[in-house]
């Protein structure tokens, strides 16, 4: 009898390279196809049903493109003093976000779900992390926009590459930060596995 698990490959209804990195690194084999949805933007407060929202409809914009196979979509938001950070459309916006995350504490939500499409069945679920930003000097500020890599990203940063010297400490995942809960998704994606006769005990 093997020991080793055969994952079914899914769907990644996203266009971030950060996710498909996540998925490669622990061996969950995918393909992607880019969904094509407006995203909502969070109403009175509810980030995590407002990220969960998003992701859903991420899923069922691919839906009819998948024959069935498992699709797993993702969004992510940030948010500081009850406000969202969207990803920054030039300089000066990537400017204001990161003048104003300095020094201070602010929250990534990553709302995401799997869905079985060959029954139908879904499987949301949320993921909160809390960041701190150490204090931040102007030429510091400038020199990360001059990088490039605020402007695919909300919040103006990325935890994972230069974005982490900015960073003083968080408290929660880790890879939420990066746009995917990867333990929690693995979590999901072991109950999906059960329910569909996948023999899972000691994983």
């Amino acid at each position: 009898m093997s020991d080793k698990l055969i994952i079914p490959s899914i769907i990644l209804a996203s266009a971030s390279p950060r996710r498909q990195i996540l998925l490669q690194q622990v061996g969950i084999p995918f393909e992607v196809i880019i969904p094509h949805t407006e995203e909502l933007a969070p109403q009175g407060g509810d980030f995590p049903l407002v990220a969960m929202t998003n992701a859903d409809a991420k899923a069922r914009s691919v839906g009819s493109r998948v024959a069935g196979r498992p699709i797993l979509a993702a969004d992510t938001l940030v948010e500081l003093d009850g406000e969202p950070l969207g990803k920054p459309r030039d300089a000066d916006a990537a400017r204001s976000m990161l003048t104003a995350l300095s020094g201070r504490m602010h929250t990534v939500y990553t709302g995401y779900t799997l869905v079985d499409e060959e029954s139908g069945k879904r499987y949301p679920d949320y993921a909160v992390t809390d960041v701190w930003f150490r204090q931040l000097g102007w030429r510091e500020i400038e020199s990360y926009i001059a990088s490039g890599e605020p402007f695919d990203k909300a919040g103006a940063y990325g935890i994972q590459a230069r974005g982490a010297l900015l960073i003083e400490r968080i408290n929660g995942c880790f890879f939420n930060v990066m746009g995917l809960p990867i333990v929690k998704v693995w979590e999901t994606m072991k109950r999906w596995m059960t329910d569909r006769g996948v023999e899972m005990e000691g994983w």
